[in-house]
């Protein structure tokens, strides 16, 4: 079994047939090499000799080591898509992970920041510094589209169009998408472009043209992005946490609790299966009082 050069023909497969991102190919390899040890350790020295019962014994090693049902999930969704290709490449004549069942996985809600909490942390910021003004800029960003933390830190100048309001976003698979934004984002983003970037591109000798700067006047990455929220919670005084995909989960939820239909929150997500935005369609104990006092003749 030449694992190693097996490995690397899914690689290139996954980089160049899929698409997919450098963090989803690194998921996909480290969950084979993961199984290709456990295989060594089994002695089973074919990928045709894997049975059913063969990722059973598996499947029981992974529960010892008290992995989640979904990280469970997501080490046979990538075997199963390895099999596949194997099968593909005529390596093996059947995939046995094809008949393993998924676990199923807890449904959690996702978090959300309610409105009186966002108030508290689009005050936090001094707008008098170019490090404050593009704190309010990523805040009002993030709320203002849904976009994802690596999403954000790839946007470029010429990427947002004031004249409509819109923001060509480069999602995961090179795929792109436009998404608006309203009067408070134009504004801190007007303001932090104009004035406080220009003082940041100062302190570095680089010339670039991503929108988002670290203090060192460099784009700022996506640990830089999630230092800045943990901050501005902090100053906030607020009690819950912060991350850029909670931020997400606000603009979808309070979107949809203020009427906005599943299929344009899709879009502007940019989820390929309505099924991923569904999960948001949860409603808040204050949206569910509102239809109430709205709705019932005697409220």
């Amino acid at each position: 079994m030449a694992n190693s050069s097996n490995v690397e023909a899914f690689q290139d497969f996954l980089k160049i047939e899929k698409n997919a991102s450098p963090l989803t190919v690194k998921h996909y390899i480290d969950d084979v090499n993961q199984f290709l040890v456990f295989l060594d350790h089994e002695v089973i020295h074919e990928f045709e000799q894997v049975t059913h019962t063969t990722i059973r014994v598996f499947l029981t090693e992974l529960y010892k080591q008290n992995l989640s049902r979904r990280s469970v999930s997501r080490k046979l969704s990538s075997l199963r898509t390895f099999y596949n290709f194997l099968e593909h490449e005529g390596i093996v004549t059947h995939n046995p992970f094809q008949q393993v069942t998924m676990p199923k996985s807890q449904k959690k809600l996702p978090e959300f920041f309610y409105e009186e909490e966002l108030v508290k942390l689009f005050e936090v910021e001094d707008l008098r510094t170019p490090i404050g003004q593009r704190n309010q800029a990523i805040l009002e960003v993030f709320y203002a589209t849904g976009i994802r933390v690596s999403e954000l830190v790839k946007i470029q100048k010429n990427d947002i169009d004031f004249s409509i309001n819109t923001i060509l976003i480069h999602g995961k698979g090179n795929k792109e998408r436009y998404v608006p934004f309203g009067s408070f984002a134009q504004h801190a983003l007007e303001t932090f472009l104009n004035e406080g970037r220009q003082e940041l591109l100062k302190k570095s000798n680089d010339a670039t043209d991503k929108v988002f700067l670290n203090n060192r006047g460099k784009p700022i990455t996506e640990r830089g992005v999630r230092y800045v929220l943990n901050e501005m919670i902090k100053r906030a005084s607020l009690t819950s946490t912060i991350h850029p995909h909670k931020l997400r989960h606000t603009f979808a939820t309070h979107l949809l609790n203020e009427g906005a239909d599943l299929r344009t929150v899709q879009e502007m997500l940019g989820h390929e299966s309505l099924s991923s935005t569904q999960v948001y369609t949860h409603v808040t104990k204050d949206y569910l009082q509102k239809v109430y006092k709205n709705a019932h003749p005697r409220s």
